[in-house]
């Protein structure tokens, strides 16, 4: 089983048009599509059509549309009741897979709303093989909730906790790196931003500058970084080696989501016993494949092609920022 949490869900909702976007005049989309959102809930979808038992947990009252929407797709999930409709968040996708995304901030959650999510967090997380602890936080939570339930989920099950997967950005992703996290999934913003030795163009360019990067995390104590790079690949850094991931030129349809479904895929194959290298093949593979389909759709285990990958072993000694 492989849990999900996602503390500021959303309705998203995407927009794909026949031209470029223009800013400042009315365009006529060409499609559309709404899904239930939310890193961590857009994990689960992938791992539900991928045959994989999951587990959704995410704020919401029961009647809230992104809680019926996964309950009509089957989705696996439990909700903590806060009587406030969750965001709406709206994805403009052009013809040549650029996207152009705007995220409501989210309902507040209280302090017993925020308690009582993380009960119901480390309650269901019993004999799981994976955490992920997913995405934003909305207004009233502290940048250390993470961390928080990191450290309380190894305190109640020790050596039999299951190992913490974390997918966010920002104060909330710098404050976790200090629970030690098993997995860390940034892009190159997020890996700049919090690692502050290369900017995230640089770590694109160049996947030697982001096992750098993701270097010192791992000497900080940080199971494993999962660096995704857009049209770049994929790198894997762990104590043990650090290897980059390509996938062969495509045209994106549309990238939301795929760095989630990336992710699903890494976890997939992990809880099966995967190796390191077969578990980063199957992200890159899921991610490219997450690409190639419109809105926020999600592909299953059978849409992914990860006999196409590429993987190159990539040097762990770290490189210096240029001054």
């Amino acid at each position: 089983m492989i849990i999900t949490l996602t503390p500021n869900p959303s309705l998203d909702r995407t927009i794909e048009l026949s031209a470029a976007l223009a800013r400042g005049e009315v365009q006529r989309g060409l499609a559309s599509h709404q899904e239930p959102g939310g890193k961590g809930v857009n994990i689960c979808r992938a791992l539900k059509a991928s045959g994989i038992p999951t587990l959704a947990i995410l704020p919401g009252d029961e009647a809230d549309p992104v809680l019926t929407s996964l309950a009509a797709q089957g989705i696996p999930h439990r909700g903590v009741a806060i009587g406030a409709s969750l965001r709406s968040n709206v994805a403009i996708t052009e013809p040549d897979g650029t996207t152009t995304k705007v995220n409501e901030p989210g309902p507040a959650l209280s302090p017993d709303q925020q308690a009582a999510l993380i009960d119901l967090v480390l309650t269901e997380a019993e004999g799981a093989s994976w955490l992920v602890l997913a995405g934003s936080l909305p207004p009233g939570v502290p940048a250390t909730f993470y961390s928080e339930i990191t450290d309380r989920l190894r305190a109640r099950y020790g050596a039999a906790a299951p190992r913490v997967a974390v997918d966010s950005s920002g104060a909330p992703l710098a404050a976790v790196v200090s629970s030690l996290p098993d997995l860390l999934k940034p892009n190159a913003e997020e890996l700049a931003e919090l690692t502050g030795l290369f900017d995230a163009d640089a770590l694109e360019a160049d996947p030697q500058l982001t096992v750098s990067a993701a270097r010192t995390l791992i000497d900080a104590g940080v199971g494993a970084v999962l660096a995704t790079l857009g049209a770049k690949g994929a790198v894997l850094v762990t104590a043990e080696g650090a290897w980059l991931a390509q996938t062969p030129p495509m045209i994106a349809v549309s990238t939301v989501g795929a760095g989630d479904s990336a992710l699903a895929g890494f976890l997939l194959r992990s809880a099966a016993g995967a190796s390191a290298l077969d578990c980063l093949s199957q992200a890159a593979a899921h991610g490219a494949a997450a690409a190639a389909l419109p809105g926020s759709t999600v592909p299953s285990l059978d849409e992914t092609h990860p006999e196409s990958v590429t993987v190159t072993s990539l040097a762990l000694a770290p490189v210096s920022p240029v001054s």
